[in-house]
Parts: C-alpha cells; structure tokens; sequence
C-alpha cells in the first residue's frame, strides 16, 4: 500500500469516527426523551395510586402523604441515577401503606389491589429506567470491562502508534521544516542538504544515497515546486523504498504446526529482552496460551529474579537454575517440561552478548543445539531485541548478530522514548530483517505487533497533505 493509499484509508476512518460521534449524539437524545416519558408515566401512577385508597381516612392520609412525597421526588429528578433512587424509595413508601392496609378491618379487597398494582407497575418503570440508563453509557457492565481489557480495537492500536512515535515524527518534521525553509529550487545544494537531513534523522547511510538518488528524477517528473509538493515527494519515496525492500517480509511468527512453539530472545543487555519477555508472556496468556519461560540468562546477576517477577505477575509458569550456572541445562530442563506438560509457548531468555564475545555466542550455539534435537524445528524464532534510543548502534548491534546467529526477526523496544524512529527503516532497507514487534510504552500492554501501515502513520502524520 503506497504512502498515500495509507494515508486516504486513515482520513476515511476518521470521517467514519466523526459520522459516528454523530449517531451516537441523536441517540442520547432520543433516550433522554425516553426518560422523560419513563418519568411522567412514574407520576400517573403516584396519582392513580392516591385515588384508589381514598376509601378509608387513615389510610387515605397515609397515601396522601406517600403520593406527596413521590411526586416532589419526581419533580426533582435531574439525573437518570436520581430517578431510580426515588422511585425506589416511593416502592418502599407503597409497600408500607400495603401493610397498614392489610391489617386494617374496613379497608377493602380493591384498596389492597390497587396499591399491588401500583408497586408492580412502579418496579416495571424502575426497571424500564435502568435499562435507559444503560444505553447511555455511563455505568458499562462487567462484561463490557472485561470485552475492552482483553480485546484492543485498531483504533485503540493506531492511537498507541501515534502516541508512541510522536518524538520521532516532531524531531524528522523540525529537520524536514528547516530543510525546506531554504528551498528555492532543485539543485545540488537541495540534494546535499537532503542528505544530511536523512542521516540525521536515522534512516542510515545506505538508504539515504538511494532515496537521494532516485529523488534526483522524481522531484523532476513530480513536477514539485511548492515545498509542500516537496515534502510530499520525498516522504513518498521514503515509503516506496521501505516497502519494495520488505516486500517478501513476514511480520508475524512462526509458530510450531505442533506442539511447543520455542522463541529465543538475544541481544545486549539493557536492550530490554527481559521486560519483552515478560510483555509477551501476558499478550499471549491473554489469548489463552500456555506459556513456559526459562531463565537462562544465569550470568547476569539479578536476571533471574527479574524474570520470575514478570512470571508471577502475568501468571505463567518458569525453569530457573542457578547463578552462574549452565544456561544449557536451564534451557534443556524447560524443553523437557514443555513438551511433557502440553505448553504453548516456551520463552527462553540469554545472557546479553555481543559477536566479540566468543564464548558466550559458543553457550547460545550450544542452547541451539540441544532445542533442536528435542524438538526438531525449534527454535522457531530467534527475535534480536534493540533499542531503539541507540539509533545507528542498534543497526551495527542488528549487522554483527546476523552474522553469527540465524536471526530471524526483530523487537524495537523504547520507541516513545526517542526521536530515531527512524531506524525501523533503515533495518528494513540494509538488513532485510522483519520487525515484528514494538515497544510503544512502559505498559504491559504496550508491546504492539508492527504494522506498516499504522508505522508509516504515526511517524509522518501531520507532514504529509493528501487532497
């Protein structure tokens, strides 16, 4: 989907948004004319119920007084939860003069009748209201909470995108916004400047040459003159190269046809493996996964407690060992577990480690190994987590792991807390490795699949005008 196809397809759910707000605004109305009708109904019946027990003195006057107190409640409803509460407390007013009449010895079948017939007709206007309240929306059900909790809608997706990106997109639009302050026309000082710009803003090197290069003919062919049509252009581009380069790109994981899916999390430490381990474990118990962790990051001192924390809090299952230990047998001890007690998923955390570091990559081979022989396809996913606030020494890290480890995908951490958004594109251009996940936030629940669309969203929303 081209740049501008994204962008039509987000102003049309914004119009969507809009028409809906709409609606919903004529149907509150409409529903607080419902109460106001609920409300004189609840009045007729307080009258109806003074007339009918007008037979005897006593319990006239304790009507009389009853009806009284009903109306001056219905006359003071200014709220939905107010009326309830008097209508509630008029039954109660009812049911006591039921009582009194019951023990009296002139009053007459039809006074009793009549007041049963009241309270029962009361009750149905209660209950009547209470369902008008509900279609207001100000007091949601249990259900409806636990719905909202467990299942996020785009929309609520696209805002963490938006929200999660914004340092990036104010820090590429102030560099793009001074670039074009000078524009005049296109010549090679434009083409240096844009240079410059690209690099500074994380797309890396390699793709800024070649969106320089392939812009030297499109800005022509563009016609662009104004710097809007400029900026258009060159955002356009941007686009058209991340795309065609992820163009046989898988975003999502490869999971296991049968029994435990096996993903290694590596990187250095303070990427963040640790806390995305523990985000991911809570996404997928969510849906109803069984998920296994095993802590064989025994090197780093802390990390094991670290990780039986997020156990405990998301509620899942963990194989630890001990510190210093062998990480292989950690990860040997997990495999057998889950495969014998039927898990979903099995989450194994490593010790952080760069290529230099010999023996270290020689422990994660040797953790390879013995996953392999105990279930032939695993691991079926090797995610490098990087953070994000590096910039380019995420994607030198992202080059020396590939070289040494089969690499497989991508996790983005701390997205929110930098402006070098940018570097999603840069991976995708000189590495050809997937992201498959972001961190948009220090929620549990902010780890977001990547999606291209909503990416491209959030971090050019605002600098692109697609009438």
């Amino acid at each position: 989907m081209g740049l501008f196809d994204i962008f039509r397809r987000h102003k049309k759910k914004q119009v969507s948004s809009e028409s809906a707000s709409t609606s919903t605004a004529s149907q509150s109305t409409s529903t607080t004319a419902s109460l106001s009708t609920t409300t004189s109904t609840s009045t007729s019946i307080s009258i109806s119920t003074s007339v009918a027990q007008s037979q005897s003195q006593s319990v006239s006057g304790s009507l009389s007084q009853s009806t009284s107190l009903s109306t001056s409640m219905v006359m003071s409803l200014s709220t939905t939860t107010s009326l309830i509460q008097s209508l509630r407390a008029s039954q109660e007013a009812v049911s006591a003069v039921e009582s009194q009449l019951s023990s009296s010895q002139s009053t007459g079948m039809s006074v009793s009748q009549s007041v049963s017939t009241s309270s029962v007709t009361s009750e149905s206007s209660s209950t009547s209201l209470a369902s008008s309240t509900s279609l207001v929306g100000k007091t949601p059900t249990a259900d409806t909470t636990t719905t909202e909790a467990t299942v996020e809608t785009p929309d609520q997706t696209e805002a963490k995108y938006d929200r999660g990106l914004e340092k990036s997109r104010t820090g590429f639009g102030a560099r793009l916004n001074r670039f074009l302050a000078n524009f005049r026309h296109v010549d090679e000082d434009f083409f240096d400047d844009l240079e410059d710009l690209l690099i500074e803003s994380d797309v890396g090197y390699d793709m800024a040459m070649k969106l320089s290069d392939s812009l030297r003919e499109e800005v022509k062919l563009e016609n662009a003159k104004s710097k809007q049509d400029v900026s258009n252009v060159i955002i356009e581009k941007m686009v058209d190269i991340y795309e065609a380069a992820g163009k046989d790109e898988n975003p999502n994981l490869q999971m296991a046809k049968e029994g435990p899916t096996v993903i290694m999390f590596v990187g250095v430490n303070g990427a963040g493996k640790t806390t995305t381990i523990g985000k991911m474990a809570a996404r997928f118990k969510k849906e109803g996964k069984r998920v296994l962790l095993a802590a064989a990051d025994t090197f780093r001192a802390g990390a094991t407690e670290q990780l039986e924390v997020w156990a405990q809090r998301d509620g899942v299952d963990i194989v630890t060992g001990p510190e210093n230990g062998d990480p292989a047998a950690v990860v040997f001890d997990a495999v057998q577990k889950a495969k014998k007690e039927n898990y979903d998923i099995l989450f194994v955390d490593t010790a952080g480690r760069l290529q230099n570091k010999v023996n270290l990559m020689k422990e994660l081979a040797k953790m390879k190994r013995i996953l392999t022989r105990e279930i032939p396809d695993a691991p079926h996913e090797v995610l490098l987590v990087l953070d994000a606030t590096t910039g380019q020494n995420a994607l030198n890290q992202a080059k020396l792991f590939k070289q040494s480890t089969d690499v497989t995908g991508i996790v983005l951490t701390k997205l929110d807390g930098t402006a070098r958004g940018g570097i999603v594109l840069a991976i995708r251009n000189e590495l050809h490795l997937p992201v498959k996940y972001v961190g948009l936030g220090e929620k549990v629940d902010d780890l977001e699949k990547f999606d291209a669309g909503d990416f491209v969203y959030g971090l050019f929303k605002g600098l692109v005008d697609v009438n």
